[in-house]
């Protein structure tokens, strides 16, 4: 794929709609545009985890581990975000999917079974994963709408919602291998 943008602002946006990948002009609130907002959105705080992984990765080599797993991550939001720009284009694949599934399965090893609730919190890479994670879940609702409207075809629902997984145990992983207790979640007292 060579340069596309040579210039940043065209004014063709000004009135409220957008272009996408197949030549069709849809309005900035159309479904396809919110799920192409919330995967940016997603992307960008990954990108925030990310560097805070790196600048803590010195002291704690286990966490080069998580950064190996959801570095990649950016680039399939990237593509994801290119599947929804243009409906043709197809970039996700199963196999996506399962690298994820790996991952989840063998941290879970590690972790052993979540016996309660837990909070977002402890740190702040905890906390950000946990960002991360609410974000997907939203860029899923997203996609959700879309595809109820304008079907999706590939791996993009399977993969999103995959990636919300991987990055709850990413963040209960953080916790671990950071030595921090997770924040278990207490119920309200009864009257």
């Amino acid at each position: 794929m060579g340069f596309r943008l040579s210039k940043i602002y065209t004014r063709t946006g000004d009135k409220g709609e957008t272009g996408l990948g197949d030549g069709r002009r849809v309005p900035k609130d159309h479904p396809r545009i919110e799920a192409i907002g919330e995967v940016d959105t997603l992307n960008s705080q990954l990108g925030l985890l990310l560097a805070g992984l790196e600048e803590q990765c010195a002291g704690k080599p286990g966490l080069k581990e998580v950064i190996e797993v959801l570095a990649p991550c950016q680039h399939r939001l990237f593509d994801l975000g290119g599947e929804l720009a243009m409906p043709e284009y197809q970039a996700l694949n199963e196999m996506e999917v399962q690298r994820l599934e790996t991952a989840i399965d063998a941290w879970n090893e590690e972790l052993g079974p979540l016996e309660n609730f837990i909070l977002p919190g402890g740190s702040t890479l905890i906390a950000q994963a946990h960002v991360c994670r609410s974000l997907a879940r939203s860029a899923e609702r997203r996609c959700q709408q879309l595809n109820a409207i304008e079907p999706l075809q590939g791996a993009a629902l399977a993969y999103i919602n995959r990636l919300s997984d991987v990055l709850f145990v990413a963040a209960r992983l953080i916790a671990k291998r950071q030595g921090i207790a997770e924040i278990l979640w207490q119920a309200a007292a009864k009257p």
